[in-house]
């Protein structure tokens, strides 16, 4: 019973923005002091994507429109939730979602990694770092800590969002518009890693191994929410920068 209340609670904005926000504000702390010297190489790609897209249409004030945005629909939304449940709160939940986190961190390199070579009959898949392996630690951990944020911002809140309600509006039943959202927002997301002049040499392997993490965490977003997702992917980057 309580843990069937925590897992629902803690999919509700007001438990799982509260829990990305700190993931926020660091990253912008740390990219905004590095950017200084190297302001390309620490921004995120998806941040960049998003960012762009705002700064075309209004400049420097694209960018204060996209964190105004960002703040306010997040700040509206955990609002909203909290309003119905002013006196259901438990701080403490926020501690067992970061551990939980860092458990899914630990586990989804194993996951996808024995599911990539199970697919490819053996084949161990080799992610190339591309231009990332090029930076310097601080780096690397500033860009691990926004591929949590603004991926799964992008490519599971967003798109996974949009392809579910694509597929209601084409009249599916839910749980086959979740099912094909998830498949369709992974091969996106395994996708957008080879794009653009930063992008990495595309090998089946790789493409693999990044479309079933991307399964992974796609299913990780439906089941647990954004902050936990968040914060999975961005501790699994940092590992990965921190050991290798």
């Amino acid at each position: 019973m309580v843990a069937t209340k925590y897992l629902k609670a803690t999919r509700q904005p007001r438990y799982s923005l509260t829990l990305a926000l700190p993931l926020l504000l660091l990253y912008e702390a740390l990219a905004a002091v590095m950017s200084q010297s190297d302001a390309a190489s620490v921004r995120n790609g998806a941040d960049v994507l998003l960012k762009t897209a705002f700064a075309a249409l209004g400049g420097r004030h694209g960018l204060t429109v996209f964190g105004v945005l960002l703040l306010g629909v997040g700040g509206w939304l955990v609002w909203r939730d909290s309003r119905g449940h002013s006196r259901s709160f438990n701080p403490s939940y926020l501690g067992f979602m970061l551990a939980e986190s860092v458990v899914y961190a630990v586990v989804l390199g194993f996951v996808v990694s024995a599911l990539t070579t199970l697919l490819l009959s053996g084949q161990l898949a080799v992610v190339q770092q591309g231009s990332f392996g090029e930076l310097s630690l601080g780096s690397q951990l500033v860009v691990s800590l926004g591929a949590g944020l603004y991926e799964e911002l992008l490519f599971r809140v967003l798109l996974v969002t949009a392809f579910v309600a694509l597929g209601v509006w084409l009249g599916w039943k839910r749980p086959v518009a979740v099912g094909v959202a998830i498949v369709a927002s992974a091969v996106v997301f395994s996708a957008f890693h080879y794009v653009g002049p930063f992008g990495d040499p595309l090998t089946l392997p790789s493409f693999a191994f990044r479309a079933i993490a991307g399964l992974v965490l796609s299913g990780l977003y439906v089941a647990r929410g954004f902050g936990i997702v968040a914060w999975s992917h961005a501790l699994y980057d940092v590992g990965i920068a921190v050991l290798t």
